[in-house]
């Protein structure tokens, strides 16, 4: 990854540059850092930080801004990104830095009524802010009306909500929709219902204790969050799993892209009021809970990785649970498309619907199966290949049109790449440990821990101290089951990262939602909303 600092008055400047120029096309997530507790040369408290991908998708680069007036602020990127209008009203919300020419420059993830910015360091963690009264939303909704030329009462427009509480909602999100009958002529989206201040919490526990809450992002896929979080930090630690522990992972995370597309699927179908294709497709997704509840203890929410590795190997007899799930699973997916593929109500109703060509799902900061879907050919599991996915033999699934139903297909068809490296793996995988042979890193067994004080001493500073990270920061991305699902770490040398930012995929494709439902119908923006699977506790975190 290449850095760069810059001054903020050349800021946007320079974003032009690294995209017109530099072919950065891609901002993959903006964020800041509270330099208040923590040694900087320049004595700036605040830096922004803007991550960008390269259109190759093999290059990143950083870029770093001082400053100095977090009311004076910087000028919005709005115009060159698309994907930094909620963006930066996050970083608005979270630190209070504003941002220039910003259209809508409000709260996003806090409530309306919420005093302070709770990312900066000197923001009391145990304050609580409830809040007594909701948002009408109609801020955002004039202003959409009126670009539109639309006046309400001469144009006999219908606002309604759709959600927060509504089935069809996938999750505690709201979307204020301007009717002209029954088509969406402009939508507004409220979200932050599902914050529980992940990253606040990060930075008030060690690295292990984080892990936990890493389930509750993508609960739909806990296991690739724990995966994803732990890897980061082995690449900043600049440890290597041994092979047992990678195919384990390799395994567990592809299961894991399986069950989350069982749900999208099943969801979306039953959307349409295909219930039987929801049993066809959530019953095999049970099955392969039952073999993580066998190898972890949990169904949903596992927090069965640690840094360097797992709490266990797999157990006795995991190769034909794990073969049986693999075989119900072809069976569903395989009794669902025969239902849908040449079915004329499931054709005619998301084909051509909410399409995203491949220039706008860049601009959004589409990632993922949204992207593919698109017809851009990005997956990290490719272009950026860990864990030996450059070696297993697999395709990456691209759609054309990037309407409502490639969103859906490319999954279907996912799925079954997704089996392909999981059999691979499991004839592949070797003998041997599965965490790193590191005293500073991996727990002691129990009976050395129970049978020697070096073995108790260990156990106890790396339960209280946590496992100490170099000084520094890192970004680490994974190929997630929704996209791109990169952290963003400060470390200050200790147990406990000074700073932990995720990249989640939902928040990005959930900013575009709203745009994408324009002049289509209420039905099919529910459908929409499902093929992009949107998931509320990653997006709001």
């Amino acid at each position: 990854m290449i850095t760069k600092t810059v001054e903020s008055g050349a800021l946007y400047g320079v974003l032009l540059e690294a995209k017109e120029h530099d072919g950065f096309t891609l901002l993959l997530d903006i964020t800041a850092v509270d330099n208040l507790y923590r040694k900087h040369p320049t004595n700036c408290r605040f830096e922004l930080i803007y991550i960008l991908r390269h259109e190759s998708f093999e290059e990143t680069r950083m870029i770093k801004v001082l400053v100095a007036d977090a009311d004076e602020g910087v000028e919005s990127i709005v115009p060159l990104f698309s994907a930094a209008e909620w963006a930066e009203r996050e970083v608005y919300d979270q630190y209070g830095i504003h941002f220039k020419h910003h259209k809508m420059l409000k709260r996003i993830l806090n409530h309306n009524e919420f005093v302070g910015h709770p990312l900066r360091k000197d923001y009391e963690i145990t304050k609580g802010q409830y809040c007594t009264t909701s948002q009408d939303l109609m801020d955002e909704m004039a202003p959409l009306l009126e670009e539109r030329a639309l006046d309400m009462r001469a144009d006999d427009l219908m606002i309604v909500n759709l959600g927060p509480s509504h089935p069809a909602s996938h999750g505690t999100i709201r979307t204020l929709a301007a009717l002209d009958g029954e088509t969406i002529v402009a939508a507004a989206c409220e979200v932050g219902y599902l914050h529980r201040g992940f990253e606040k919490s990060c930075e008030n526990h060690n690295y292990n204790q984080i892990i936990p809450y890493t389930d509750r992002l993508n609960y739909c896929s806990a296991l690739m969050n724990n995966i994803a979080f732990s890897k980061t930090v082995e690449e900043m630690l600049e440890v290597t799993l041994p092979d047992r522990g990678i195919f384990i992972r390799v395994i567990l995370s592809e299961l894991s892209r399986i069950i989350d597309h069982l749900v999208c699927l099943a969801a979306g179908l039953l959307d349409m009021g295909g219930q039987t294709n929801y049993w066809y497709l959530f019953n095999p997704r049970n099955n392969a809970y039952d073999f993580l509840s066998k190898l972890t203890g949990a169904r949903l929410t596992n927090s069965y990785m640690r840094i360097g590795g797992m709490t266990h190997d797999l157990y006795a007899g995991w190769r034909e649970d794990l073969e049986d799930v693999l075989v119900k699973i072809d069976e569903g997916i395989t009794d669902s498309l025969k239902m849908i593929m040449h079915n004329r109500i499931y054709n005619d109703r998301i084909q051509n619907v909410s399409p995203v060509s491949a220039k706008e799902a860049i601009d959004y900061g589409f990632t993922g199966p949204n992207l593919r879907a698109s017809g851009v050919a990005y997956d990290l599991r490719v272009s950026n290949p860990y864990y030996y996915y450059d070696t297993f033999d697999f395709e990456m699934v691209v759609g054309s049109v990037g309407d409502t139903y490639d969103r859906m297909m490319v999954r279907f068809d996912e799925m079954n790449e997704s089996m392909k490296i999981i059999k691979q793996a499991m004839k592949r995988i070797p003998d041997g440990p599965i965490n790193v042979d590191d005293k500073r890193i991996t727990m002691p067994s129990k009976e050395a821990v129970y049978g020697g004080i070096e073995g108790m001493m260990n156990q106890f500073k790396l339960v209280i101290d946590g496992v100490k990270v170099p000084e520094g920061e890192y970004y680490g991305a994974f190929e997630a089951a929704n996209g791109e699902l990169g952290f963003y770490i400060v470390s200050d040398g200790s147990g406990t990262p000074y700073k932990v930012k995720v990249r989640p995929p939902s928040f990005y494709h959930m900013q575009a939602y709203p745009k994408i439902i324009e002049n289509y119908q209420v039905a099919d923006a529910i459908m929409t909303l499902g093929s992009l699977n949107i998931i509320a506790g990653e997006m709001d975190r």
